[in-house]
């Protein structure tokens, strides 16, 4: 038997809440299928699955708040024979929410009528046995407490609120070390501009595409910046999951990853980050798009910023950041002239790498974007 779990997605994530089941009991479900939507500080996201087998329980109600980590269904894996059925009078089936409200109200589960699914008991029908004592005052925790309407409201403070307090981990935790260069964008423009004139409006590169390509296969040759810290050493990743940061209509951003950077040509990353705008705008990323990220990209040159230092965001142990392009005296070849440079700088975790191989890395990044029609 295995348990789907409410997934951290994030560093930031302490617990989510279930808006919507797209699976039943009986159904048969396969790795990576869609199975829920979760709604978390920064967006909603709909809920891969990591095991194929069928559905066998609920265990969780649309509109619960669960902390990470609690059991959201029970699914009999493939290759595992079917548990033998239990009588309901022997077993009490309860969300792990209704049986710590009745915990806190006094209320004797055994007693109570179950709505849920294959009447299973919700905190619903927990509380409306409560109020059903009429002699008997129960204490309710603010943790019991269901959230007003300024809660709901305060969905951009809350972002703000999660946003902050993963920076505050990865400042606290993370000994940064910071790196800067200068890169030559002469040749990438010139290149990027010549394509371009062969193809459609639609299907024109932007320079961020350049940019991505060129740190995927940076790490390639550097993989040590490709990987999470955890348990005190680094875990290498095979895939380049690039994340980047998407800025949202109403305030606070969301950073999705491109899965399987590295098997991707320039079209393919284009496509994919269009299409990964677009769904985080909408609420309708994947949770392995926010919670398989190996390092992050940002790129503020467009809002005019010349340097970009990035704050890690955990386990990850890099960071990647892009200024704005702009002219600037450049001597190449003995001679003086003026070119398009663009600051690259690298936030990178102590305990994973040192400056050394942080240069590497930059070195590759800057020789990759000299040779943009091999990218």
């Amino acid at each position: 038997m295995t348990e789907f779990r409410m997934p951290s997605l994030g560093a930031d994530m302490e617990a989510g809440k279930l808006t919507r089941w797209k699976i039943k009991p009986g159904d048969r479900v396969k790795r990576g299928d869609i199975v829920a939507e979760v709604e978390t500080e920064k967006a909603n996201i709909d809920v891969e699955i990591f095991a194929s087998g069928v559905v066998k329980e609920l265990l969780v109600q649309p509109g619960q708040k669960v902390p990470v980590g609690t059991a959201l269904a029970t699914i009999v894996a493939d290759g595992e024979l079917p548990a033998a059925p239990v009588a309901p009078a022997e077993r009490i089936r309860v969300s792990p929410l209704a049986r710590k409200v009745a915990a806190e109200l006094g209320v004797d589960l055994a007693a109570v009528q179950g709505t849920g699914v294959g009447g299973a008991i919700t905190q619903a029908d927990v509380e409306r046995a409560a109020s059903a004592k009429p002699a008997e005052k129960a204490v309710v925790t603010p943790e019991a407490r269901p959230e007003g309407p300024s809660c709901e409201d305060d969905s951009q403070g809350g972002m703000r609120r999660a946003i902050a307090a993963a920076m505050a981990r990865s400042n606290r935790e993370i000994p940064h070390y910071y790196l800067e260069t200068q890169i030559d964008m002469q040749h990438a423009l010139g290149w990027l501009q010549a394509e371009n004139v062969k193809r459609s409006v639609r299907n024109r590169l932007l320079p961020a595409v350049l940019l991505i390509r060129a740190v995927t296969q940076a790490l390639i040759e550097v993989p040590d910046l490709n990987g999470y810290w955890v348990h005190d050493h680094l875990e290498l990743k095979k895939s380049v999951n690039i994340g980047f940061a998407i800025s949202l209509r109403r305030g606070g951003l969301v950073t999705p990853a491109i899965l399987g950077a590295e098997q991707m040509t320039l079209d393919q990353l284009m496509s994919a980050m269009s299409d990964l705008i677009v769904r985080g705008r909408e609420g309708h990323l994947r949770s392995s798009e926010i919670s398989e990220g190996t390092i992050t990209v940002t790129n503020l040159g467009d809002l005019g910023v010349e340097t970009v230092y990035g704050v890690i965001y955990p386990p990850q142990v890099a960071l990647v950041g892009f200024g704005r392009i702009q002219e600037r005296p450049w001597a190449a070849n003995g001679m003086l002239g003026v070119r398009p440079v663009l600051t690259a700088t690298l936030a990178g975790d102590h305990r994973a790498t040192d400056g050394h191989r942080g240069a590497q890395f930059l070195a590759a990044l800057d020789r990759h974007l000299q040779t943009p029609e091999k990218l």
